[in-house]
């Protein structure tokens, strides 16, 4: 099976249902299945996306954020100050780039740094294997739940491959 599949449908499986994003090419296929299925709205800024997902789950719904990591920086404002402040959970399902120094210039800095920045605002993480799908969707969606809070799952682009 297709890892981006796996991932869409062990996603809806485990409640989330409610996707929201920025375009990008390591998330692509993720992207793809989920706009095939007709749930993904696209935004335009990571800050948009973190704020629409803030409503949806207001409205009652399980968001699911899709980011690169440098879209961290851009979102960080907008966790601290609506989601953290105000117990407003979402998965932030974050594409590694610059993953142990391996992409273009621009990625390694921050592919370096992200999750020191999520540990900084405690933002609990992990990387997601692909033999650990179930198991690492699962602690997240765990830890959500248990505490009302943005929780971090770090895809590589081996992991997509």
């Amino acid at each position: 099976m297709d890892t981006s599949l796996k991932i869409v449908q062990v996603l809806v499986s485990k409640g989330f249902n409610f996707f929201t994003g920025v375009p990008d090419s390591t998330l692509a296929g993720i992207i793809e299945e989920l706009t095939q299925q007709n749930r993904y709205l696209s935004s335009v800024r990571e800050d948009e996306a973190i704020g629409i997902a803030a409503g949806a789950f207001l409205a009652g719904k399980s968001p699911v954020v899709l980011m690169q990591n440098s879209g961290l920086g851009n979102s960080l404002n907008a966790l601290t100050s609506l989601n953290l402040i105000y117990s407003i959970p979402c998965l932030l399902l974050i594409s590694w780039r610059g993953y142990q120094g391996n992409d273009a210039p621009e990625h390694l800095i921050m592919g370096e740094c992200c999750t020191e920045i999520l540990s900084a605002v405690s933002i609990a993480h992990r990387v997601i294997q692909r033999n650990s799908i179930v198991e690492d969707i699962t602690w997240a969606k765990t830890q959500i739940e248990a505490n009302n809070v943005p929780v971090a799952l770090m895809l590589t682009q081996a992991t997509l491959k």
